[in-house]
């Protein structure tokens, strides 16, 4: 073989190397980038199955010397109505029930203060195509008829590790009623009637007429609160609406 025809062959050799080791890098790029996209797929689908296979969260009822009339809490007279529009699968909704409606029950209901009112406002279904906020309000109504709406709508929030519908499943839903020991027979009949379907969409209509932005929204005397904030800005709402400014 002449010299030639060795620094040819070695020349195709390198090329032959070189298109290999460029394809290799391609192929592990690509790799790399389907990775950075299907990680956070995967270990969001990972953490909601775990989720929905773990045992239902049970919740020590709230201590309240409020009067609680089905989705109502407080004395009808008091001087200041807070009316709250919320999605039971909504993350700022359970931010605002476990930081700021505590404190706005304890300071303004218990003192008969204020009157404060829970409205479904079915948002979250109409993003994803299923129904499971819907039903999870049907069947905190269902609770409502046994007097445990506001240990029902404690119990939903509790389970609520991300705004999946798997979570809010007829199996789990049924046994959140379980685990308050409500008269199931009640329950199931109510719920799989789908009793409270016109008054929940009545509701979410409402929002929509009043130009609610989304949920939670909180109305004090009509007036809509921000209440992304911070508790301070309920407050001094419902301050000002006690002053009757």
């Amino acid at each position: 073989m002449s010299k030639r025809q060795e620094i040819r062959q070695r020349r195709q050799r390198e090329r032959t190397r070189n298109r290999i080791l460029v394809i290799s890098l391609v192929a592990v790029g690509a790799l790399l980038v389907a990775f950075a996209f299907i990680r956070p797929m995967v270990l969001k689908t990972q953490a909601t199955a775990s989720a929905t296979q773990a045992s239902v969260i049970s919740i020590t009822p709230k201590a309240s010397t409020a009067q609680e009339n089905g989705v109502h809490l407080g004395d009808p007279n008091a001087p200041v109505k807070v009316d709250v529009y919320e999605d039971f699968r909504c993350s700022i909704c359970k931010y605002y029930t476990q930081n700021y409606e505590s404190q706005i029950i304890q300071t303004y209901v218990d003192t008969g203060k204020v009157y404060y009112t829970f409205h479904s406002y079915i948002v979250i279904d109409g993003n994803d195509g299923t129904d499971a906020s819907y039903r999870a309000a049907n069947a905190a109504m269902c609770a409502a008829e046994q007097g445990r709406f506001w240990d029902y709508h404690d119990t939903l929030y509790a389970n609520q590790v991300t705004e999946d519908a798997s979570l809010f499943t007829d199996e789990r839903l049924v046994t959140m009623g379980q685990n308050l020991n409500l008269d199931m027979m009640a329950f199931n009949q109510c719920y799989q009637a789908k009793k409270y379907s016109s008054d929940i969409n009545n509701e979410t209509s409402q929002a929509h007429t009043l130009n609610l932005p989304g949920t939670p929204s909180i109305l004090v005397n009509g007036t809509l609160v921000q209440i992304q904030q911070s508790f301070d800005v309920v407050s001094t709402t419902i301050e000002t609406a006690l002053a009757g400014k």
